[in-house]
């Protein structure tokens, strides 16, 4: 495709639709952000006549691509992520208009002044539909120069890293800074306030993440409270099995297995340790002298003598009589 314009061609690269023929344009449109961007599968909501511009700034490795168009909707498919060479993240700051980004069963909207950050190699749907021309500067971000500042096997889902409470609006203020005046500062200078830009991204998304660790690590938290509670309320029960805790809590019997696996401990044995617990309280309290081992070892759910006495001296050392005897 013949570029209409090209200065500063080391560093610039722009397109412009109003010299091709209407029913050209949205065409030339599609190749022109398919170069800036990568393959990209835009999609127009009008016969004829699309007015757009695009604007391509180098930044080393990374892009700024200014783009003003009418209102329509860009996706990427399967066949355009298999089609491409390399990966990155969008980080688009909206100027003008309203656009709503759809990615992974997740939609978030951007409206002027808003930042928000999505992946290049995970399909997505950008509608652009609210106003008659709209604008974004949106940085083309190498995937590992984002990834190197994140955790290991950091998922980075579409957010609007603007919402950030603490630097939000530090990240939205360098990204407009920089959109605006790329032109203005050496390769260099741009380069660097870029890298400034991706620091403050990743420090709002790591931030995110332990948000959402904390959170889970909370739920976990309360549902070991609610498992441990069930088991205790039914203890006293012959023959309680793992089905019938998962389903007084609401969980799954591999769910019950796994939270009692990061206390140490598996189903059975933590059953039996807390039935002897309460036997052994039970043996030194003076209301229980004069009632048989063997009845309270019953209460407790046991249905083996032989096999409660084992696993009694396994666990306190001694025999049950014993234990009484101190």
């Amino acid at each position: 495709m013949q570029q209409i314009e090209r200065a500063a061609p080391s560093r610039q690269s722009a397109w412009n639709t109003a010299g091709v023929r209407p029913n050209e344009q949205f065409a030339y449109y599609r190749e022109a952000i398919c170069q800036a961007f990568m393959k990209l599968t835009p999609e127009p909501m009008a016969e004829a006549g699309f007015a757009a511009s695009v604007q391509s700034i180098r930044l080393g490795d990374a892009a700024i691509n200014r783009v003003s168009f009418p209102a329509h909707v860009v996706r990427r498919s399967a066949a355009d992520i298999a089609a491409s060479d390399r990966s990155c993240f969008y980080l688009n700051l909206k100027l003008a208009g309203r656009c709503r980004i759809r990615q992974n069963d997740r939609e978030i909207s951007l409206s002027p002044g808003q930042v928000g950050i999505f992946d290049s190699d995970r399909q997505f749907a950008l509608l652009h539909d609210r106003g008659p021309q709209l604008q974004v500067a949106s940085f083309w971000v190498p995937a590992e120069a984002l990834r190197e500042r994140l955790p290991a096997s950091f998922d980075v889902t579409a957010a609007r890293v603007s919402d950030d409470p603490f630097i939000g609006h530090l990240i939205a203020e360098t990204a407009r800074t920089l959109s605006d005046g790329a032109l203005r500062m050496t390769e260099d200078e741009g380069v660097r306030l870029f890298r400034a830009l991706i620091e403050l991204v990743a420090m709002s998304l790591s931030r995110r993440a332990r948000a959402r660790t904390a959170e889970a690590e909370s739920l976990t938290h309360a549902t070991m409270l609610a498992l441990k509670r069930a088991i205790h309320r039914r203890l006293r029960e012959p023959g309680l099995a793992v089905a019938d805790i998962a389903e007084a809590v609401g969980i799954s019997e591999r769910y019950v297995h796994k939270l009692l696996a990061r206390s140490g401990s598996g189903f059975t044995n933590y059953v039996i340790d807390r039935r002897l617990d309460g036997i052994a309280r039970d043996l030194v309290d003076p209301a229980m002298a004069d009632r048989a081992i063997g009845a309270i070892a019953f209460d407790w759910g046991f249905s083996d003598l032989s096999h409660f006495t084992r696993r009694f001296k396994q666990r306190f050392g001694c025999r049950p009589r014993d234990w009484r005897a101190r």
